[in-house]
């Protein structure tokens, strides 16, 4: 799964990086956590591609509690063609959830503990998961606009630490993701591990275990 994850770049690195307009969005969390706000790449048919916060956990257009949306912030890549919450999402509704990296925890053996990891890309660039969003209206009247990030199964490099990975998707693959007019055959080729040797793993302090804790220090390698 994918249950934290870093974002330390600016709106405007952002809208460099992936050829948006800049816009408001939250600024740079080295530890997001469910239920926070993340920033998305979407297509809107009108305006095109835009840069915008969606929060994380998907609710789905049909809920009635928007409590769902919590236990709804990993979709699995094997299932979300016919999964009722995800179905229609990864038809009509994908995006690119922009990170730098994100965390993963092992047991340690012998102890209660898990060790925190980050991990990222070799080259520390900013990149984007697979995901997708939903627009959820109360009956009040509240709009909620959520998301939720495509897992995989682990590449090498991270299988050491969990069994599952959030699908990363190479720059080149972006259009074809964001395009609703894409076969669903084609995009689910897309939903596979990243190439291990691309990739970073290193351990963290536990500080990163409570989401209150938000600074550079939680990626830095743990000193020993």
């Amino acid at each position: 799964m994918c249950g934290r994850f870093v974002r330390s770049s600016s709106a405007a690195a952002i809208a460099k990086a992936f050829g948006v307009p800049e816009s408001d969005i939250p600024g740079s969390s080295y530890n997001i956590a469910p239920t926070q706000s993340v920033a998305a790449i979407v297509r809107s048919p009108d305006e095109g591609l835009q840069l915008q916060s969606l929060r994380w956990g998907l609710i789905p257009s049909w809920a009635k509690d928007p409590a769902i949306g919590s236990k709804l912030i990993n979709a699995r890549a094997e299932t979300i063609a016919e999964k009722p919450s995800f179905r229609s999402a990864f038809r009509q509704r994908r995006c690119l959830i922009v990170a730098d990296g994100f965390y993963e925890w092992q047991q340690v053996p012998s102890s209660r503990q898990k060790q925190p990891y980050f991990i990222g890309l070799q080259d520390e660039g900013l990149f984007a998961f697979a995901g997708l969003y939903e627009h959820w209206h109360s009956p009040e009247g509240e709009i909620a606009n959520t998301c939720t990030i495509i897992t995989t199964t682990a590449n090498d490099l991270v299988a050491p630490i969990h069994d599952r990975m959030p699908v990363i998707l190479s720059p080149q693959n972006y259009d074809l993701w964001l395009d609703n007019n894409s076969k669903i055959d084609r995009l689910q080729e897309l939903l596979a591990p990243y190439p291990a040797a691309a990739m970073q793993v290193y351990p963290v302090s536990r500080s990163v275990n409570s989401p209150k804790n938000n600074s550079p220090e939680c990626k830095q390698p743990q000193v020993a």
